[in-house]
């Protein structure tokens, strides 16, 4: 099949490089050409700037079932997929850890009570395979050593994970240019069944995929944008082995260790479609309180403070709408790294008649 791919964030790349793979094709290849706006380096894509947890647990106490279902298919396919690229990429899987202050104790009550674990029968920690764990602080500190003392109480969800995301889209880039896919960067195009439209010319394909995230808002009515702050920080005074989301209740934050000792500080979420810079206050506050989290970060160099919009449509969940000649993937909101995989997965089975994987219901939709 000649195969375009609009739209190179994160599910973008990873459906063009998994299409352009010959074993999809019993040996034969597709040939596939992925159109972005932005250039190869993704900056204009909401992964580029994201923390990049894969925390299914966690992101329960916002979100339902479906969510979380495919979240732990992702926490299974991230590994298998990462072994297949051209070059290693940053991987852990070591969970995450929610702490809050003594004087903010109720809102960490309040986290682990709406904690839902869908394929258990109760949240009740010895029936749950472990993937909740209430922690004393003494036991925080054996988790985090360089938290010691400052918690006294604290969730832990030893199953999640994260990733490197900057590397993630260096590796699929060369995977890209290994399978040979046309790339056009710089390209800001329309779509149609069958059909990408440039400025000056239209081209014809046997199927587009539309993963263009908020570019696809002039054709999905529904979708909206939903505002995330981060700031990536150097601290290499600062030592923490997992992810770690404080719960307050003006600015709750998640601080996220990537390689070479940095950090990424996030907010977790913002209702606003502005995509204007950060302003000082939302800096304020994230950096205050990372600083409140661990001391090391008041000498930390700030590396980057960015804003983007995350595509989300009216329930929050993920859609690929299909018709002929024309998919689109859509509405991760804040998940785009616990979905992508498993998102991914569920498309090509919607173009692999003999796929022995089973098509959520839930996520495919037959017009938009």
């Amino acid at each position: 099949m000649n195969i375009a791919v609009v739209g190179g964030g994160l599910l973008g790349r990873l459906l063009a490089w998994q299409l352009s793979l010959p074993s999809r094709t019993n040996g034969q290849l597709n040939q596939v050409s992925l159109f972005e706006k932005g250039d190869e380096s993704g900056k204009s894509s909401a992964g580029y700037i994201a923390a990049a947890m894969v925390a299914p647990v966690a992101e329960s106490v916002i979100s339902g079932a479906l969510v979380s279902s495919l979240g732990e298919r992702s926490l299974q396919l991230w590994p298998q997929l990462l072994k297949q690229l051209p070059q290693a990429v940053f991987y852990q899987q070591n969970g995450s850890l929610i702490v809050a202050h003594a004087q903010d104790k109720g809102d960490l009550l309040s986290f682990n009570q709406r904690l839902k674990l869908y394929d258990q029968p109760t949240t009740d920690s010895d029936v749950n395979n472990g993937k909740v764990q209430w922690l004393s602080g003494e036991q925080i500190a054996e988790v985090e050593p360089q938290l010691a003392g400052r918690f006294h109480q604290g969730v832990y969800l030893p199953t999640e994970a994260q990733i490197d995301n900057r590397g993630l889209y260096q590796a699929l880039n060369q995977a890209l240019r290994d399978n040979k896919v046309a790339l056009h960067w710089l390209n800001q195009v329309e779509v149609a069944p069958n059909q990408v439209v440039l400025a000056d010319k239209k081209l014809n394909f046997d199927l587009v995929i539309d993963c263009r995230g908020m570019g696809a808002n002039v054709d999905i009515k529904t979708l909206r944008g939903v505002r995330g702050e981060v700031a990536r920080v150097y601290a290499p005074e600062v030592k923490l082995q997992r992810p770690v989301r404080l719960m307050h209740p003006r600015y709750p934050i998640y601080i996220v260790p990537k390689p070479n000792s940095q950090y990424v500080i996030g907010a977790t979420e913002i209702e606003s479609q502005s995509d204007k810079p950060p302003t000082v206050r939302s800096a304020l506050e994230l950096l205050s309180a990372a600083y409140s989290v661990h001391p090391g970060f008041a000498e930390a160099e700030i590396l980057e403070i960015e804003s983007g919009l995350r595509p989300t449509l009216f329930d929050n969940e993920p859609k690929i709408f299909n018709q002929a000649g024309l998919m689109r993937i859509n509405g991760l909101y804040r998940h785009g790294f616990l979905l992508a995989p498993a998102i991914m997965e569920q498309a090509l089975a919607v173009l692999d008649e003999n796929s022995h994987t089973q098509i959520n219901p839930q996520v495919l939709s037959l017009c938009n």
